[in-house]
């Protein structure tokens, strides 16, 4: 997450030059998508008109369509990866592994997910308001629409429960993310070791899948989990 925030709103933090309404409204204009009004996206989420407008001239430094592609948002995410995207896995690694990761790592595969899951629509592409919902949640929503939020990158195939694939593609992400080497070194055989974790945790009543309901009891029993939700709601 932090590679997302830090990536789009960098440039708009070294500098906040003094302007009006109809400059910013202005701005909004030039590009191919025109979001919505300041007005609406202030009463759709936790941010003031102000952060709306700081948030929105990063996204546009990075995007000037007004949209992000799937291969846009890989080229950003990678920039800023290990360092930026770090916390972002907490929900599902915090909690079994403890990791020293450095560079030379992928994080296409899971910027995948991540773009599937900014992309509520499905459209193939993420328009400022979807950015800043899903910031909005991920930042300052309740624990429960956080973990909702999770919850539904780690169900990748939308059908309301994750199962053990969904689950063995997301730590294989995850993994590649954290790069080649590793602190202790990783065992072949750990990603199948954290997913057998994650559902004897998460899988209350021994069905092969996790609900919604299991998912948010389970990360609420978690110190660490709670934690790893806490760590951004001050970055902007």
């Amino acid at each position: 997450m932090g590679a997302v925030v830090g990536t789009l709103t960098m440039q708009t933090k070294q500098r906040r030059p003094s302007r009006d309404k109809a400059d910013d409204d202005l701005e909004m204009t030039m590009v191919c998508h025109r979001p919505e009004g300041l007005d609406q996206l202030e009463a759709q989420t936790n941010f003031s008109k102000r952060e709306l407008q700081v948030l929105y001239r990063g996204f546009k430094n990075e995007c000037p369509s007004g949209v992000v592609n799937e291969d846009t948002f890989k080229q950003i995410y990678s920039q800023f990866f290990p360092h930026g995207g770090k916390h972002f896995v907490g929900v599902t690694v915090c909690c079994f592994v403890n990791l020293t990761w450095f560079p030379f790592s992928d994080a296409s595969t899971y910027a995948h997910y991540l773009f599937n899951a900014f992309d509520s629509a499905h459209t193939g592409s993420i328009k400022f308001e979807d950015f800043v919902t899903a910031l909005s949640i991920l930042l300052r929503g309740t624990i429960t629409e956080k973990l909702r939020w999770t919850f539904n990158l780690y169900d990748i195939n939308r059908d309301g429960y994750i199962n053990k694939e969904e689950m063995m593609d997301i730590v294989r992400a995850i993994y590649d993310m954290m790069g080649k080497y590793t602190y202790p070194v990783l065992k072949t055989d750990a990603p199948k070791q954290h997913v057998d974790a994650f559902f004897q945790k998460m899988d209350k009543n021994r069905d092969g899948v996790v609900t919604l309901d299991e998912f948010i009891v389970s990360c609420q029993e978690d110190e660490n989990i709670m934690r790893s939700l806490q760590l951004f709601e001050n970055v902007i």
